[in-house]
């Protein structure tokens, strides 16, 4: 600080520390904001260091004021020069041109959209809730029992190859199916019963154009009493014919499988061939989507149903393949591809 009556000595010492620093707090200014602090700090017409430094003359003697006033305006010099610089320098690293104009509309973005698998189990679901189905969930670690017991599985049969999955240790493993969600709806509510159980199911299946180790199934369940082989086969073709078009050909074909007696696999025909043959469908025309049959009373009686009274049917099937003919996909593999452009060309 300048003092009230300084010597000539002091003055000169405080003019030239007073540049130093000014000059100083000028180059390290970041911004604009902080530039214009420095200035009234160190240039302020009001309460600035140079005009203490200039009200400071007139306490000097009169020989002394000659050196005294050069030492001023080169203090003065400096800093105006170094204020002009620094100035400079923000105003060239500020990005020339136009600046954002916040009116302008943005720009769209695809922000994603479902899986075709998701697409084609929402409209499943949507065509059997109308004709009085609901859906039911149930956990994708199973034991045993559920999984294989209470669907009439046969240890050591040669069913069981068709299952091989993932076996978690203390009789818990991947379930193979959403069936044990219809042993669980079956103890926890009584008939009359309709429910549809998607989910993820695991198996030891080749990864190939039809197959795959985890996918997703869609299982339904009716239980009543007086139900018969004639419902599941109308049931089901109804669903084709609304899913696939009016025109739809079906088949049933004789099949096995443990929890239903008689079960049939329902095909359509190959959207992809047009009944020709290709890879998809194997050659044949056709394309199996889900298997079907009346459920077996060990089944009704092992989720605690009587089966004297109450008969019912169920299907399964993969949504996978029925992408596959919805979409015109010649792979299930593609469905697993992560990159987003197939789900963008889906979504359109």
């Amino acid at each position: 600080m300048l003092p009230d009556n300084p010597t000539l000595e002091q003055y000169l010492a405080y003019a030239t520390d007073l540049a130093n620093r000014g000059a100083a707090a000028f180059a390290a200014a970041s911004d604009d904001d902080a530039l214009e602090a420095a200035r009234i700090q160190f240039l302020g017409d009001k309460r600035g260091e140079l005009l203490v430094l200039q009200k400071g003359l007139g306490a000097l003697p009169p020989d002394a004021r000659r050196d005294a006033g050069r030492a001023f305006n080169e203090a003065k010099t400096t800093l105006n020069a170094a204020l002009d610089e620094r100035r400079t320098s923000l105003r060239s690293a500020t990005p020339s041109g136009p600046r954002l104009d916040l009116t302008m509309p943005a720009r769209e973005r695809w922000r994603g959209g479902k899986h075709p698998i998701t697409l084609v189990i929402d409209e499943i679901v949507a065509i059997f809730r109308e004709l009085g189905f609901t859906v039911a969930l149930g956990p994708e670690s199973e034991s045993e029992w559920y999984n294989f017991g209470s669907l009439n599985f046969p240890a050591d049969h040669p069913a069981m190859d068709l299952h091989d999955t993932f076996y978690l240790g203390e009789g818990a493993l991947l379930r193979t199916h959403t069936s044990p969600v219809q042993v669980r709806t079956l103890q926890k509510y009584p008939p009359p019963i309709r429910i549809l159980a998607p989910g993820t199911v695991f198996r030891r299946d080749p990864f190939d154009a039809s197959h795959a180790p985890a996918f997703a199934q869609l299982e339904g369940l009716a239980i009543d009493e007086g139900i018969s082989f004639v419902d599941l086969k109308s049931t089901l073709t109804v669903f084709a014919r609304r899913f696939f078009g009016p025109s739809t050909k079906t088949r049933f074909r004789p099949s096995y499988f443990p929890f239903t007696e008689p079960s049939a696999e329902m095909d359509v025909e190959c959207r992809l061939c047009g009944g020709v043959g290709c890879s998809a469908c194997k050659g044949t025309g056709w394309m199996e989507i889900m298997g079907s049959g009346m459920v077996h009373p060990s089944v009704l009686e092992a989720a605690g149903i009587d089966s004297e009274r109450f008969t019912g049917w169920a299907f399964g099937m993969g949504p996978g393949r029925i992408a596959m003919l919805r979409y015109g996909l010649p792979d299930i593999r593609l469905l697993y591809d992560s990159d987003v452009r197939f789900l963008a060309q889906v979504a359109e």
